[in-house]
């Protein structure tokens, strides 16, 4: 693998919950050669809840989602649900055991093991009433689905309370609660909603280059990530950047659907699922409603442009900015790391030429005709072996310096060195006027 890979990219989420999302759904859309785990039909263990049950039970599982039965996760190996579970069982002592041994114990009216030391409260032999045990596996769900910052402030308070009542036993006993508690969960506060599908943008831009990211998100889950650098041609706005990548990113299925005759309906209605119901950006473009209207049309159904405020998606936006900032600092990086080529590779041209100092500037020309009219010239630079496409022109050639190729171009060059000579001339007129000021 390392001699095979040829660079090295990466995606920052917000959790190693999503990440492991992410990496399952991109080891079952990309088969990766290198990828062992989960290229056959295995999925990533969930931490479930059998709430269909009369005694609820908490337990692994996988595959389909069945009703009835509430899912956390995924998790990256069975070892880390049951070290999770064994945490929260201290706190939410829920049933765990097998139908077979919950019968067993219910006729020998014996407990299990767990019964015994306290990780379950033993509902098959009555310790507890059915009310009362699913109001714990509520309690278990409630804090899995995201109430940990509630459930473990109101065990601090108690907590404080025992101390300050000199009931130091059940103080302690809280503190290690609260302990276990946050080792074991962590909140995956990206995850939207099951019913969410939209594509989120971001960009971290400097005076030269934009780098755009672009989240896909599917039934609420992260499903795909997209990259790329801008280069700015202009000063423009952060609306008119925006305005841009729209165009481009969903111009190839507007493209499709326009294309598309009457005979090509399935292949229509497969684009139009490129464009998703809700596309979130950090500014709203320039001409937004005309936008709207254009992928609204092209989706064959209603799409939004918004910028998210606060939840959820304003954090998963906050998300993409970090890998935006990271692909801009890569890219900086790697064309730092150019810097060696372009030396070598400058001082080689500089041999070849037999020139006595290395070329730092350079600039190149080309004709351009419509069978001998509408003649123009192009220039482009190169400082220090990079495009200064700031310093690009264009130039338009008429009367006689357009009869032929050499003509024009000796008319092109003899009239941008007259005028680089004459802005030198300024220059140097200029320089002694202000200093004697």
């Amino acid at each position: 693998m390392v001699h095979t890979a040829t660079s090295v990219e990466w995606t920052v989420v917000g959790s190693e919950l999503e990440s492991l999302q992410l990496e399952y759904t991109w080891i079952k859309e990309y088969k990766p050669r290198f990828n062992i785990a989960f290229r056959d039909d295995k999925s990533y263990p969930y931490l479930a809840v059998t709430m269909r049950d009369k005694f609820p039970r908490a337990q692994v599982m996988r595959g389909d989602r069945k009703k009835g039965v509430r899912y956390f996760g995924p998790y990256s190996q069975v070892w880390a649900i049951r070290e999770t579970l064994d945490a929260l069982l201290r706190v939410f002592p829920v049933r765990t055991c097998s139908p077979g041994v919950f019968k067993r114990a219910e006729a020998s009216g014996r407990p299990c093991l767990l019964g015994y030391i306290d990780k379950c409260s033993a509902p098959c032999v009555g310790r507890i009433s059915p009310e009362e045990h699913r109001n714990l596996a509520d309690g278990l769900c409630r804090f899995m689905a995201g109430g940990a910052e509630k459930f473990i402030a109101e065990l601090t308070t108690d907590m404080k309370d025992a101390a300050a009542n000199m009931d130091f036993e059940r103080a302690a006993v809280l503190r290690d609660d609260i302990v276990a508690l946050t080792k074991a969960f962590e909140r995956n506060a990206v995850v939207l909603s099951d019913s969410t599908d939209a594509d989120l943008f971001a960009f971290v831009q400097d005076e030269l280059e934009a780098a755009v990211q672009v989240f896909f998100v599917r039934g609420g889950r992260i499903r795909g990530q997209r990259g790329w650098i801008v280069e700015k041609v202009n000063d423009g706005s952060e609306g008119e950047l925006i305005e841009q990548l729209l165009v481009r990113l969903y111009g190839e299925a507007a493209a499709h659907v326009a294309s598309a005759s009457s005979t090509l309906a399935e292949e229509t209605d497969a684009n139009r699922h490129e464009i998703p119901r809700q596309i979130l950006v950090p500014v709203l473009p320039d001409n937004t409603e005309q936008l709207r209207e254009w992928l609204s049309g092209v989706r064959g159904a209603k799409v939004s442009i918004a910028v998210p405020q606060r939840g959820d998606k304003a954090e998963l936006m906050k998300t993409v900015a970090e890998n935006a900032r990271h692909s801009l600092a890569l890219h900086k990086s790697r064309r730092a790391g150019d810097i060696t080529t372009r030396s070598a590779s400058l001082v080689e041209l500089q041999e070849a030429l037999e020139l006595p100092e290395p070329l730092m500037r350079i600039e190149c020309y080309d004709i351009s005709h419509v069978q001998g009219t509408n003649v123009v010239a192009s220039m482009v630079v190169f400082e220090d072996g990079l495009p200064a496409k700031s310093a690009y022109r264009k130039f338009s050639v008429s009367g006689d310096a357009a009869r032929d190729d050499t003509a024009s171009m000796y008319d092109v060059i003899t009239r941008r060195f007259k005028r680089y000579l004459t802005e030198q001339q300024q220059r140097a007129q200029a320089g002694p006027q202000r200093s004697g000021r």
